[in-house]
């Protein structure tokens, strides 16, 4: 029984970390100035339990991030259409794209931190090497492609958090124009849909 009590305050402090550190990020204009010790101090926890729970910065960010991703990774996994493993590739990968656009849109202050943690680039975590497999295998089942490889990672480029935040923040693009432009990005790189007419 005594030891109980410890887990509880430990799942209870890294909630509320998580939590101290979602708001403070998102109420940031500069996510990469937030601290561990700022961090501590929102949630009224010791800066140490948050490196025992999380390990450094990152890790909080990181944790913070795939608690978010994690309905949408469920749906690539084991969802219905257009998301899910049953949809054809011609129709799934448009569609994960646009998801993940609009998973970072929603998260930019989470994905700005998260991508802006300079000793841990973006393409060395798992989640990202998860999605660029998953959009070269549905490269190659799209009108047989090749070089999908290094496709996969010009796709996964247009929807990094820096090029969203530059688009949606500083040049005000709105979310349904920057859907429909990596829709139409897409199309054109796969082939499978005639590009629209510029004027």
């Amino acid at each position: 029984m005594p030891e109980r009590a410890p887990r509880k305050d430990a799942a209870r402090n890294r909630a509320a970390a998580l939590a101290a550190a979602d708001a403070l990020f998102a109420g940031s204009r500069s996510p990469g100035e937030i601290t561990m010790a700022d961090i501590a101090a929102a949630a009224g926890v010791g800066k140490g339990t948050l490196f025992r729970a999380f390990g450094d910065r990152t890790g909080l960010i990181r944790a913070l991030y795939e608690a978010r991703l994690q309905p949408l990774s469920d749906a690539v996994e084991d969802g219905p259409p257009p998301l899910g493993p049953a949809t054809p590739p011609v129709e799934r990968l448009p569609a994960l794209l646009d998801a993940l656009l609009c998973f970072k849109l929603d998260n930019r202050h989470l994905a700005m931190a998260l991508e802006g943690t300079g000793a841990d680039s973006p393409y060395r975590t798992a989640y990202y090497e998860r999605w660029h497999a998953l959009l070269a295998e549905l490269l190659q089942g799209v009108r047989g492609m090749t070089g999908h490889d290094f496709t996969a990672h010009a796709l996964l480029a247009a929807t990094r958090a820096d090029l969203v935040e530059h688009l949606a923040g500083a040049q005000h693009v709105t979310r349904d124009e920057l859907r429909a432009r990596l829709a139409d990005h897409t199309a054109r790189i796969t082939g499978t849909v005639a590009p629209r007419e510029t004027p």
